[in-house]
């Protein structure tokens, strides 16, 4: 009898630790597994054996509050856009780096100044077509080069193709009153005068026949003598001719023909004639270089043509 106790005391304990083991057993398979397979070892008979307080299913064990999902650990705050880290501040499009200042298109580089299209070097200041002249200004070198003097074979008789200017008693030069300075007094102050040779010869020592008239020469000029001889008395231009280097007033005309020519505004004959188409050229060449249009042959003007 004692010895069926101790049995009986031996199978309880056993059942009791087998449980304890199945408990655990449990617990560790309770998250995955929420109903006992069909075969499971049935429990105990009596209230609230089989199903234990707090062993089938511990308490705030399968969900435990803040196990599952930590505070801070399944979505940290901040870490997954972090301020300033996903999208640096002014690095995918640096200021002044993605599109540098003035790079692209440097000034005075991409385009240099005045270097397609030179001031005064693709288009002339007046070469191509001169004010008044139709001619360069400089085609025969610079203003006031020395032109040599030359002695030219010319007819002393009147050209049929060019008039004579009538005589007019006191006649003036029209526009002179506009012409200052000591170079254009005569110009200013010459009036046509009508005398016999007699009178010319005693009051000028130096007259001659050129061209087909009689002219004086005084202080540096040389005059139409009208009436020294009537049936010689042909003058294309009735006024003063600046004189030099001893000329006859032919041959100063003529030189000044030859050097309009070499620039380019006379394209008459050398004939030693201050006819209409001499005057135009010397009047613009005068336009030209600035001086007074006085379309007649004047110091400044021989001085511009480099013959003085």
């Amino acid at each position: 009898m004692r010895i069926f106790l101790v049995l009986i005391c031996s199978l309880a304990l056993a059942s009791l630790a087998l449980s304890a083991e199945e408990g655990k057993g449990k617990k560790k398979e309770e998250p995955k597994k929420k109903a006992a397979p069909a075969g499971q070892v049935s429990q105990p008979a009596g209230k609230g054996a089989g199903k234990p307080t707090g062993a089938g299913k511990p308490a705030e064990f399968g969900k435990s509050t803040g196990a599952g999902r930590p505070t801070g650990a399944g979505k940290p705050e901040k870490v997954g856009k972090a301020t300033g880290a996903g999208k640096p501040e002014k690095v995918g499009k640096a200021t002044g780096a993605g599109k540098p200042e003035k790079v692209g298109k440097a000034t005075g580089a991409g385009k240099p100044e005045k270097v397609g299209k030179v001031t005064g070097a693709g288009k002339p200041e007046k070469v191509g077509k001169v004010t008044g002249a139709g001619k360069p200004a400089t085609a025969g070198g610079p203003t006031g080069k020395k032109f040599q003097a030359q002695h030219f074979n010319l007819p002393n008789k009147p050209s049929p193709t060019i008039a004579s200017t009538t005589f007019q008693a006191n006649r003036r030069i029209e526009g002179s009153q506009n012409w200052q300075g000591s170079n254009y007094t005569v110009f200013r102050n010459y009036t046509s005068q009508w005398h016999d040779r007699d009178w010319w010869g005693h009051r000028y020592s130096r007259v001659g026949l050129f061209g087909g008239g009689w002219y004086y020469w005084n202080s540096g000029f040389w005059y139409p003598a009208w009436g020294y001889d009537p049936g010689h008395s042909y003058y294309p231009y009735d006024g003063p001719i600046y004189g030099y280097n001893n000329l006859p007033p032919d041959q100063v005309i003529a030189n000044v023909q030859a050097a309009l020519q070499q620039q380019g505004y006379y394209h008459g004959e050398v004939d030693g004639l201050l006819g209409p188409l001499t005057r135009a050229a010397v009047a613009d060449y005068q336009r030209d270089r600035g001086l007074y249009i006085t379309s007649a042959i004047d110091r400044p003007t021989l001085s511009s043509l480099g013959l003085t």
